[in-house]
């Protein structure tokens, strides 16, 4: 793997993100604060000079949409353009059916009302009354579109004013989210993280820390204020001259007992990642070498699949009574290829395993191919009757060598109902997993690879060929429109135990998230010290800096909130998991955050 020197942000770069942020403070109170509804990201879209259609709202705002941050915005403002007046014009001349420049109203109220995303009567009512300048019954459309498109740039002008005078909001930076525990019912691999990934030695990482206090409840003058509460740290990090030692694989491990299981990281719409966790039984102590490592599921032995470079990890918990009582035992640090180790003896107990990634390698990805022809998933036969493309079973196959955990080759009720969980929000049912069995390939009361083809299929044929809830379980999965995996990444877990067999039972705990964030803190707490920040007796910054992974996590005791800031532009060879070289994380009173 390769690491590309990061580049300065060209000043294109700059002024876009400057444009974003005048954008969305016009709007927001603070660039941590979060999109909330598709009426909140339609204002401001058209703050930022777009003219979204209900289709454009759509394709952002999906049903499995919660929230949207800044960086979303950011991405979004990318691949969505500014309305030009050309383009207003063109549409406009559509109307215009003697040609002469006027539109009247009823030409007006037949377009609108006809055609495209229609508009009710009263709406049409309230443009003419807005866009009749003369009040003679016609629409001036070229003075129109000029009118239109000047009052966007004032808009956006007056924006920009704003942030460039109020020297508070023009010392908030490019912004990302602030902290929220994770709701899912699945763990959130990612909480969030704001940590450098790397995978060979490289030059030094450098981290500029700012603090801000929230001071709404102070007396004293703004101005004084922000002389007294912007403080900044650097953090300077290096690669060690010692590359860490390997951990050798035990002799003789073929001997060992063997068990494993398969799991896949998910992209979701907040940009958190989950997974499904694990529960370990050791029935006597033993000693154990265990691997995490992403799946491969390339048909060609030439042909890696993509997320291979995604780095992972596995903490390893006790597993109490409640989650207040499970405790960080262990976790991998080492790596042998893309396999991340850990080797050492475990007591008889039971343990939770929680699988974790830190979103370097793993983020959203730009929409800038949403335009291309998605790819037929059935067609009709000779005979006329429907099936699935060569495509479609492809990536059907893949999904099932994913959701098969114990890889015995079939579906389980349990292994079938994380997928429907997963891409329906359901399960099914005993009764229901009766009635697959009369009309799907089945053995041993378990699914078969054809018969979950044949599922799909009559999914399908229901629907008459319409592909919408086909996509909908893709999308689910991690697949976009050309049929790509490239917001998920499958994982293998191997255990070997010297003494005894194992067992491992995949879980979906709803304490699942807290405990993976419980874990991630410890194991950053337990390596490295704490920081105070310059001038500032409550807030404390534990660096941990591993053989692949630097992590960061703050501590605030005051007790009241505080927004850091952090700029990584000086870091050469990193990959960061915000995606972006400077933003901000809110930390609120009397916690901690990674």
């Amino acid at each position: 793997m390769s690491f590309r020197e990061s580049p300065r942000p060209s000043d294109e770069e700059e002024a876009f993100y400057l444009q974003c942020r005048a954008a969305y403070l016009a709007v927001f109170r603070s660039s941590l604060t979060n999109i909330a509804s598709k009426q909140q990201l339609c204002r401001v879209l058209q703050q930022a000079g777009r003219n979204p259609s209900h289709a454009t709202l759509n394709k952002y705002w999906t049903p499995r949409t919660s929230k949207l941050n800044f960086d979303d915005f950011c991405e979004i403002l990318k691949c969505e353009k500014k309305t030009e007046e050309t383009e207003l014009m063109r549409a406009f001349k559509k109307m215009d059916v003697n040609g002469d420049g006027y539109i009247t109203h009823s030409e007006l109220e037949k377009a609108l009302t006809t055609r495209g995303e229609k508009m009710t009567a009263e709406e049409v009512n309230a443009i003419f009354l807005l866009a009749d300048i003369n009040k003679d019954g016609k629409l001036d459309y070229a003075e129109f579109c000029r009118l239109l498109v000047s009052t966007v740039e004032q808009c956006q002008m007056a924006a920009m004013e704003r942030l460039e005078a109020d020297a508070k909001l023009k010392r908030q930076n490019f912004g990302s989210q602030s902290y929220s525990p994770p709701k899912s019912s699945v763990s959130s691999a990612s909480a969030a993280a704001a940590q450098v990934a790397a995978t060979q030695p490289q030059p030094p990482e450098a981290s500029d820390v700012t603090l801000k206090k929230d001071s709404r409840s102070s007396s004293r003058p703004s101005s004084a204020r922000s002389r007294r509460s912007s403080l900044s740290n650097s953090i300077i990090m290096t690669s060690s001259s010692t590359k860490a030692s390997k951990i050798p694989e035990p002799s003789g491990l073929q001997e060992w007992h063997h068990s494993s299981v398969k799991g896949c990281f998910f992209l979701e719409d907040d940009g958190s990642i989950s997974s499904l966790q694990y529960q370990l039984h050791v029935p006597q102590t033993t000693n154990v070498y265990l691997t995490i490592q992403p799946l491969s599921l390339s048909h060609r032995p030439d042909k890696c699949s993509s997320w291979m470079t995604v780095d992972t990890a596995l903490f390893i918990m006790s597993a109490g009574e409640t989650k207040e009582d499970s405790t960080l035992l262990h976790f991998t640090e080492s790596k042998d290829k893309e396999k991340y180790v850990w080797k050492g003896e475990l007591n008889a107990g039971t343990y939770y395993l929680l699988p974790f990634t830190s979103g370097c390698r793993l983020k959203k990805r730009s929409k800038k191919n949403l335009s291309n022809k998605p790819v037929e998933l059935v067609y009709r036969t000779d005979t006329g009757e429907l099936d699935l493309t060569r495509e479609l079973r492809e990536a059907l196959s893949d999904i099932f060598e994913v959701i098969d955990l114990d890889g015995n080759g079939l579906l389980s009720l349990e292994e079938y109902n994380f997928f429907e969980l997963r891409t329906s929000g359901e399960k099914c049912d005993k009764d229901a997993w009766a009635v697959c069995k009369e009309n799907f390939d089945m053995r041993k009361n378990q699914l078969t690879r054809q018969g979950f083809m044949e599922l799909n299929l009559m999914e399908a044929t229901e629907k008459d060929g319409d592909p919408a809830d086909l996509w909908v379980t893709l999308e689910a999965m991690g697949y976009n429109r050309m049929l790509e995996l490239v917001e998920a990444c499958p994982f293998q877990i191997d255990i070997h135990s010297e003494g005894t067999q194992l067992s491992i039972q995949p879980l979906s705990m709803d304490s699942g998230p807290k405990l993976l964030n419980q874990a991630l803190q410890k194991s950053i707490t337990s390596r490295t010290g704490a920081k105070a920040l310059r001038g500032q007796d409550n807030v404390f910054i534990y660096t941990y800096r591993g053989e692949h992974r630097i992590s960061s996590l703050i501590a605030n005791k005051a007790n009241q909130k505080v927004t850091v800031h952090v700029n990584n532009e000086q870091s050469r060879n990193c990959s960061s998991s915000r995606g972006m070289s400077v933003f901000a994380v809110e930390v609120p009173a009397r916690t901690k955050m990674v």
